[in-house]
């Protein structure tokens, strides 16, 4: 084990640093208008990553994909993937996944 400063652990986002985030997929309806992607997602971060602490980073189009991890310090709790996955089943996307917590700085993203 190698003894690091509490300073090098900060940095490296490790031991008591280490954030917790999830990955996050969905797809929308074969044919759905631009409008209504853009409409869905600028609603889910406005409803459920802001008023969360959360922040979002991801792509798509018809299938999204991305990360969730929080805007400060921090981490992801398990009810933050529920209230996730619930916003996206009850506005009616397809194939909703969220992984499990992963190490954000460290772990391999599997979407």
């Amino acid at each position: 084990m190698t003894n690091r400063s509490r300073r090098l652990k900060k940095k490296l986002h490790i031991e008591e640093f280490k954030e917790l985030g999830f990955t996050v997929s969905w797809s929308f309806n074969e044919g759905s208008d631009e409008k209504v992607l853009d409409t869905t997602v600028d609603q889910f971060i406005r409803e459920v990553i802001v008023p969360n602490g959360l922040a979002y980073e991801g792509s798509g189009y018809l299938n999204w994909q991305g990360l969730v991890c929080t805007q400060k310090l921090g981490n992801c709790t398990e009810e933050h993937r529920k209230i996730v996955a619930d916003w996206l089943n009850a506005h009616g996307l397809k194939d909703v996944k969220t992984g499990p917590l992963i190490d954000i700085w460290w772990d391999d993203l599997v979407f």
